[in-house]
C-alpha cells in the first residue's frame, strides 16, 4: 500500500479528480495549503500599498492505492496536473506500512476498496 501526496495549482484540482475517476480512484482527501517554492512569493499591490506573497494557495491531495493502482495514479496526476510553468507542484508516494477501515476492521487494500452503499 502506498500514499500519494500532490501539491498542486488549485484550478487544477477538478482535473486530477475526474482524470483519478477515470482508472475507477475516487477516494481522496484534499486539503488548502500555502507554500512556495522556486516561485518564490510575489508582490501585491493593494490600494498604492506594496506587499509581499511569500506563500501562495496550493492544494495538497492524498490518496491511498495498492500496487497495482500506484502508476496508474501518478500517471493520472501528472496528465492532469502539469501545465509546464513554474508552480505547478510536487508529486510522491510514502509506503504505508498499515492500514485499515475504522468502521469495519477491514485491513490492508479491502480497507481502502471502494464501497457501495
Amino acid at each position: 500500500m502506498n500514499l500519494i501526496t500532490a501539491i498542486i495549482q488549485p484550478a487544477k484540482l477538478g482535473d486530477v479528480k475526474e482524470s483519478l475517476a477515470e482508472f475507477g480512484l475516487t477516494g481522496l482527501t484534499v486539503t488548502e495549503v500555502a507554500g512556495h517554492g522556486a516561485q518564490g512569493g510575489s508582490t501585491e499591490y493593494y490600494r498604492g500599498t506594496a506587499y509581499r506573497v511569500d506563500f501562495l494557495p496550493k492544494i495538497k491531495v492524498e490518496l491511498v492505492v495498492d500496487a497495482e493502482q500506484l502508476e496508474s495514479a501518478l500517471d493520472a496526476i501528472r496528465s492532469a496536473a502539469r501545465t509546464g510553468e513554474i508552480g505547478d507542484g510536487k508529486l510522491w508516494v510514502t509506503a504505508l506500512a498499515h492500514v485499515e477501515r475504522l468502521r469495519t476492521g477491514e485491513k490492508g487494500p479491502a480497507a481502502v476498496a471502494q464501497v457501495t452503499v
